[in-house]
């Protein structure tokens, strides 16, 4: 009996069952069966209270385990289960090893709390620049005076910059690419935002296809967020493997773009609700949202230095109390804006 040629083909078929999912936008199949393992996905986009942007956040002389800790404890309560977190390329450039070890201790604390995380790697929203270090305080009653674009006007004054942002992006998620602590990879927040329109083209077509050469376990998106913006948006719909979606509207125009986004066949999740002012709220949306089994992600989990308690374009610069908060849930000490908010939310969630 040829003994190596069996040993062979053993070693073949072992390889085979053990060979990784095909790369390339994944079946509607996959992502379909990918979603009914998950229970209903609800939860907000996070940053603590006490960071006013995404550098605040994970560079290392600010970054706030304590608060992170106490904040998803307040998220575990009400039965969140998800946070959508921002990162941002210069942490990574100042400490790579660092900004990854401070990735993997948020991803301990929210797993202590039973909280899945979608992580967001670029950004068109806010100011344009931005630098390494300390971060200037809060506009006061501004809307997220000091949230930063990630990559932002860089980008085009220094084409070169985006050998570094390719390294940046498969180094974070090939470190991360099976951890099932992380949910689903948001590659970039409303492109074309800012007035960057289709200059944003180029670079969503790069990390969509740097995120399809590292292959990670876990879906790959970018959320659908202004239907003018028809070349970015159809780029979204047709290479994400689960479609994610902003609208702050009220229920009949949020219906309006579910119906729209249904026929794609994907699993869908809105990873940006919620302005109360606006007639987006939890008692009108949320619910829809679970009805039709879509993922509810609102913005804003605890009021701090962000300002999204303030409204985009009513600014309070006094910095005293918006009569209706626009964003968030709690404040630092724990307490809700709304208690019968907190009640819809907990009635939701079961918990």
């Amino acid at each position: 009996m040829n003994y190596r040629f069996i040993a062979l083909c053993v070693a073949v078929l072992v390889q085979m069952s053990c060979k990784q999912p095909e790369k390339g936008l994944w079946s509607k199949e996959r992502a379909n069966a990918w979603y009914a393992g998950k229970d209903w996905i609800r939860g907000s986009d996070f940053i603590p209270s006490t960071a006013i942007n995404q550098l605040e956040m994970w560079q290392a002389a600010t970054f706030d385990t304590a608060t992170i800790n106490r904040e998803l404890g307040y998220a575990e309560g009400i039965g969140l289960n998800t946070m959508r977190v921002y990162l941002h390329h210069v942490p990574w450039v100042v400490d790579s090893a660092g900004f990854k070890q401070r990735i993997s201790t948020y991803l301990d604390i929210a797993d202590r709390h039973h909280i899945s995380t979608l992580f967001v790697f670029f950004d068109d929203c806010w100011d344009s620049t931005y630098q390494a270090g300390p971060q200037r305080a809060p506009r006061p009653g501004i809307h997220n005076s000091g949230w930063v674009q990630d990559p932002g006007l860089a980008i085009h004054q220094r084409p070169a910059l985006v050998d570094t942002l390719e390294r940046y992006v498969k180094d974070v998620m090939t470190s991360f690419a099976d951890d099932k602590r992380i949910l689903l990879w948001d590659l970039y927040n409303e492109p074309g935002n800012s007035g960057h329109g289709n200059k944003s083209l180029p670079l969503l077509e790069k990390v969509f296809a740097w995120g399809r050469e590292v292959n990670p376990s876990q879906p790959l998106s970018a959320g659908i967020w202004d239907w003018k913006l028809k070349e970015l948006s159809k780029f979204q719909e047709t290479h994400s493997d689960v479609i994610t979606y902003h609208n702050y509207s009220p229920p009949e125009e949020h219906q309006r773009d579910i119906d729209t986004l249904r026929p794609l066949g994907r699993p869908l999740i809105c990873t940006e609700y919620m302005a109360r002012t606006r007639s987006s709220r939890f008692d009108n949306i949320m619910p829809l949202l679970k009805k039709e089994n879509i993922g509810a992600i609102n913005w804003g989990l605890v009021a701090g230095k962000t300002n999204t308690k303030y409204a985009w374009s009513t600014p309070m610069p006094d910095g005293s109390e918006p009569p209706t908060w626009f964003h968030d849930i709690f404040r630092p000490d724990g307490t809700p804006y709304s208690e019968e908010e907190v009640k819809v939310i907990r009635g939701l969630t079961g918990k």
